[in-house]
Order: C-alpha cells, then sequence, then structure tokens
C-alpha cells in the first residue's frame, strides 16, 4: 500500500473539518473561536513566563487546535461502532462518568489520545454519553424509544466500508483517510428533520429533553465544540460584547496561580428549527457553545481533596459572588507548583535542563527531584488535565437543557454495563497521568 498515514494525521484532518462544519451549522461558534483566540493572543502578550512555561512544555503549538466536542448515542452498537471510528484517529475511551447522579440518563466515557506526542499533536477529545433507556419511566415509552433507536444507521454503508478496509490493511493511505474523514463526518452532522411525529417527539421531551435529542434524529450530532482559553474570566466578561449571552456560572475551581483540572463556561443552548415526520414543524433545544481554560492534573490525594471543597463551595447563583465564594473554600488547597509536589497532590513532568543533562551522572534513582529543580538542573512542569469532571459535565447539561426533570437524581452508575456496551474497559485517567511522570522521571534518571 502506498505511504500510511498516521493516526495523528487523521485525527488532525477529522478535528479540523468538524470545526468547519460546526462553525457553518452554529456561526456563534465562529464568534466564540476570535474571542478565545483574543484574549489568548492578550495573555501570552502580557505574561511573558506563563508564554515561555507554555512553550517549554510543548503546550503552545497544540492551544489554538484543542477542541474538545460532545456527542450522544442511543444503543450499545452505535457506541462500539464510535469506538472502532476513533481509533483510527487514535482516540481511547478514558474515565467512566456517571451522569445520573444528576438527573441526566446518560453515562459516557472520554475519547482522547493518551501518549505525550499524540496529546501535544492535537488532543482532540470526544466527551461521549450512552443513552440508559431503562432509567425512562414509562416502560411503553421506553420500549418505543428502543425500536426508534433499532430502525437507524448512524454510520453511511460507505464509512462502515472504509472501517472494515482499515482492519484488513492496517490503516489507509491519504486518499482513502480523505474519504473516511468525509464519510466520519456525516455521522456528527446535524438534521433538522426528524425520524419521529411530533408527538413522539414531545413525549419523549417530556421523559427528558435528552432523551428527545438522542431518540428522534438521524443521527449523534456534535452538540458543542470546545475551545482551550487561557483566562475564562476575561472570556465570561467579554461574551456579552461578542454577541454572546454567557451561562451565569463559570463552572469548576477558581481562579488560581496555578489553575487547577478544568473551569468551563458556555452559551445558551439555540433553539432550531425541525421537521417532524409528518407535516408538523417546530424547534429543538440542545446545542451550545462552550469554552473551556484547563488545569494541571490532580493525584488521587488531590481529586479527593478538590472534589471535597468543590462540593463544600455548592453552586452559587451569580458568577461575582460564586468566585469570591470559590476563592474562600478553596485557600484549603496549596497554590504553588511546590507545595502541590510536596503534598503530593498534582501530577508533574520532569524534565533535564542542558545544565542537567551535563550532570547527568549525580542523579540517582530515588533521588528528591526538588534541589535539582533548586539548581536549575531540572524542570517540573505541571501534567495538563485531558480530562473531563462529572459535576461539570452535568452542571453544563442542566445550564443549557434545564427543566423539571433535571433535578431527579437516578444515581446508579453502571461501569460493567458501559464497558459491555462499548466492547472494551476504559482507561484509568489516573494511571495514564502517573505514567506520565513516572515516565519523565526515569527519563532525568529519577526512577
Amino acid at each position: 500500500m502506498a505511504h500510511t498515514l498516521s493516526a495523528d494525521d487523521i485525527r488532525e484532518e477529522f478535528s479540523q473539518a468538524m470545526s468547519a462544519m460546526y462553525q457553518q451549522e452554529v456561526p456563534q461558534y465562529g464568534t466564540l473561536l476570535a474571542l478565545v483566540a483574543d484574549v489568548n493572543l492578550a495573555v501570552l502578550e502580557n505574561n511573558a513566563r506563563l508564554h515561555e512555561q507554555l512553550a517549554n512544555a510543548d503546550e503552545l503549538a497544540r492551544l489554538n487546535v484543542e477542541r474538545h466536542g460532545a456527542i450522544r448515542v442511543g444503543t450499545a452498537e452505535e457506541l462500539a461502532t464510535l469506538c472502532r471510528m476513533f481509533a483510527i484517529m487514535g482516540m481511547q475511551p478514558v474515565g467512566y462518568y456517571d451522569l445520573s447522579v444528576a438527573g441526566v440518563p446518560v453515562h459516557s466515557t472520554a475519547f482522547r489520545p493518551v501518549d505525550d506526542a499524540a496529546l501535544q499533536r492535537n488532543p482532540f477529545r470526544i466527551f461521549t454519553s450512552l443513552l440508559r433507556l431503562e432509567l425512562i419511566d414509562d416502560p411503553a415509552l421506553r420500549e418505543k424509544a428502543a425500536k426508534i433507536l433499532a430502525r437507524r444507521d448512524i454510520f453511511t454503508p460507505r464509512c462502515r466500508a472504509l472501517m472494515n478496509l482499515h482492519d484488513e490493511q492496517n490503516g489507509f493511505n491519504a486518499e482513502q483517510a480523505k474519504e473516511f474523514v468525509h464519510e466520519a463526518l456525516e455521522t456528527f452532522r446535524w438534521h433538522r428533520h426528524t425520524t419521529v411525529d411530533k408527538a413522539t417527539y414531545e413525549a419523549l421531551n417530556r421523559q427528558h429533553r435528552l432523551i428527545a435529542d438522542v431518540v428522534c434524529f438521524p443521527g449523534c450530532h456534535i452538540n458543542h465544540l470546545t475551545p482551550r482559553t487561557l483566562d475564562i474570566d476575561q472570556v465570561q466578561s467579554l461574551m456579552a460584547e461578542y454577541g454572546i449571552e454567557p451561562k451565569a456560572v463559570i463552572e469548576g475551581p477558581p481562579r488560581r496561580a496555578v489553575p487547577l483540572v478544568l473551569r468551563q463556561t458556555s452559551f445558551k443552548a439555540l433553539e432550531e428549527p425541525v421537521a417532524f415526520a409528518g407535516d408538523a414543524s417546530g424547534t429543538h433545544t440542545a446545542r451550545f457553545g462552550e469554552i473551556e481554560q484547563r488545569g494541571v492534573a490532580l493525584t488521587p490525594k488531590g481529586r479527593a481533596l478538590y472534589d471535597r471543597l468543590l462540593s463544600e463551595a455548592g453552586v452559587g447563583k451569580d458568577n461575582l459572588t460564586h468566585q469570591q465564594h470559590l476563592q474562600e473554600v478553596f485557600k484549603a488547597f496549596p497554590d504553588s507548583e511546590f507545595l502541590l509536589r510536596q503534598q503530593g497532590l498534582a501530577w508533574f513532568r520532569y524534565r533535564l535542563t542542558p545544565s542537567g543533562d551535563a550532570h547527568r551522572q549525580a542523579i540517582r534513582p530515588g533521588d528528591d527531584p526538588q534541589p535539582f529543580i533548586e539548581r536549575g538542573w531540572i524542570t517540573a512542569q505541571p501534567i495538563t488535565y485531558e480530562d473531563f469532571l462529572p459535576v461539570s459535565a452535568a452542571g453544563i447539561f442542566q445550564s443549557n437543557l434545564g427543566g423539571d426533570a433535571q433535578t431527579r437524581s437516578h444515581g446508579n452508575a453502571s461501569r460493567s454495563a458501559f464497558e459491555a456496551a462499548l466492547g472494551r474497559p476504559v482507561l484509568d485517567e489516573f494511571r495514564l497521568y502517573e505514567d506520565a511522570e513516572v515516565r519523565s522521571k526515569r527519563r532525568c534518571g529519577l526512577l
């Protein structure tokens, strides 16, 4: 076969195609990209240390291409086929998220690249949720939804044929990869024509808006694409100037010297016109714009403290009051890279400086890296959090979908059922971060 394209190449091409398609479908997404680009440029111009830190960590190049998307599927077969599709792009399922605790009848994983080089190239992520039909209260409606889902195929015949071809020849050439991206994109395209009549849509919508979103359309349309900003507070304050109505409160931890895990905000879901089977028409509300700011990945010890503080803080009514309250609550969480390392709260990537490389023989396995950091022989860079938070994900769903159904808590996680539908276990995100830190220490001679 002619030159085989790498999974990174295919993921890069697909993420750019997805972004272009979504910008056509949701013009405000283009406005969002412009706002985030303006804010990021201003931050880098005014913060030379951050610019240098991102450049040294190979994070700068990925910043402008970085996106995460979110989709929802209805059946185990759809989920398993998506797993095949994303594997071709070098994306694996990481983590299990139970959103039923927030009254959202899905459970989820994040398909993303997992090794250092792939993440630096393009850390494209798709948060993928599987509908839990068993959480539909009405047995007749549950059965009807299952039958509707069984009749559809969200993948084009050619997309399925290309996935089989990829398996047979263990890769794609450039022409095949281009066709695959084109066909795969159709799975995520918005279709304004539903597969059901208006009465069925309304019955499912009354049960939960998200159920109607999953069941009533011919594909698993992308419901948001999220750029990464370096200053989410500034983005939130400027959204109105760009003609975008922000949600009331930024989700996640407060602003800090060392950003933690993930902060998110969004604009309200759009009301999009739809045509129902038959002659009826109406609107559907599901798709929205989201922005994120990523921080350091936390160890299990750090995550336990983080979760406790976030739970203690609760959710405020307005952003200013909520952020001030968060600042107070999170004083219990150390806010310096030294303390985060010293107390084992976050993961770091260790690198030898040129001076350290010249003194490599003086570094022994088991040595404390801190003296070498102070001497300038080793740098310790926070490992970027590449995943999602159940609380944040559910909060974004709630703020954009609304409705009384959101407040009902099912709280019955079923990881084993999800993995059975997926056809493989999900990867443990903590293990991935730990492995990245261990690899870096080994390269430095610290292990």
